[in-house]
């Protein structure tokens, strides 16, 4: 082989290299490109639709009780967010196939790449499980829409308002304006206070000596008056139900009453309710226990 020979065949060599990483460089790029579109076109597409059944479906959902005014733009965050983990997930898989074709156009042996790779991943997962964990939670929660922004719930160490969701982290906020930061994977379970409806549970602690009949239907016309005022009609789904006795202990008896509200608004009409009866009882003399349910007695003074 003459040096003209070898000249022309390093040539073509290099020049076909060249021309096919260049190739394989620009279908990643336009690969990459097509499939961050599509996703895109999905998550916009998924989330105007759902925002516009819910602008549609607006006076009936407004009728009966069933909206949240977070509900939009929770499912939306939930589209973006997964659109967000599809179009990373893709990223890394077109990334890696083309590094893999690069490398085999310069005749690098793959196999002892692949094999210490999977090796250090195997290493690497051991050692970031809990990181790992914590994503796959996530992941599942936002795609079983288990809770959204706005949702008030009970993550067991930790309550109160989700400000945020993420893949590795939940952002709650308690009645005490306490954040709490909490790792998906540590979430065992939910108990999520926003979804459909929520329930105003008010007790009514009562003497031995009053007429409970009596005193039943006196908080049941009560409370339903004030559920019918413009300051708390809006919250309510369902008109007030009196249960009837729940408790007879020593101190006296315990009446409950209930009502069906909106998603959230439970405890503002449940503060609503205990004052409009408990003016109600007072105005009706109904006697109430000298000593409520879990107090303990006053002391004298001496």
């Amino acid at each position: 082989m003459t040096n003209s020979d070898f000249l022309a065949r390093s040539a073509d060599t290099i020049v076909s290299t060249t021309f096919n990483v260049a190739l394989i460089v620009v279908l990643c790029v336009v690969a990459r490109y097509m499939l961050h579109r599509a996703i895109n076109r999905i998550v916009e597409g998924a989330t105007n639709s759902r925002i516009s059944r819910l602008v549609g479906r607006a006076p009936r959902l407004r009728g009966n009780g069933g909206g949240n005014g977070a509900t939009t733009p929770r499912r939306a965050q939930r589209a973006r967010t997964i659109g967000s983990v599809l179009r990373s997930i893709s990223s890394v898989v077109i990334l890696t196939v083309g590094a893999i074709m690069v490398l085999a156009e310069f005749g690098v042996a793959l196999a002892p790449i692949l094999a210490s790779a999977g090796i250090v991943g195997v290493a690497v997962g051991f050692g970031a499980q809990n990181l790992v964990r914590d994503f796959l939670s996530g992941m599942f929660m936002l795609m079983e829409d288990q809770y959204g922004v706005g949702d008030i719930i009970d993550a067991g160490e930790a309550s109160g308002v989700v400000e945020a969701v993420g893949l590795r982290i939940t952002t709650l906020r308690d009645h005490q304006g306490t954040v709490w930061y909490v790792r998906n994977g540590e979430i065992l379970r939910v108990g999520n206070k926003s979804q459909g409806y929520a329930v105003a549970v008010i007790d009514l602690p009562l003497a031995h000596a009053a007429d409970i009949p009596s005193a039943s239907a006196l908080a049941e016309r009560a409370a339903t008056e004030r559920v019918a005022e413009k300051d708390v009609t809006d919250s309510v789904l369902e008109p007030p139900e009196m249960l009837g006795v729940e408790r007879v202990g020593p101190e006296g008896v315990t009446l409950r009453l209930t009502v069906k509200v909106k998603p959230g608004e439970q405890f503002a009409v449940q503060r609503a309710l205990n004052a409009a009866i408990a003016d109600a009882f007072e105005d009706a003399g109904v006697p109430r226990p000298s000593v409520f349910p879990g107090a303990e007695p006053r002391p004298s003074i001496p």
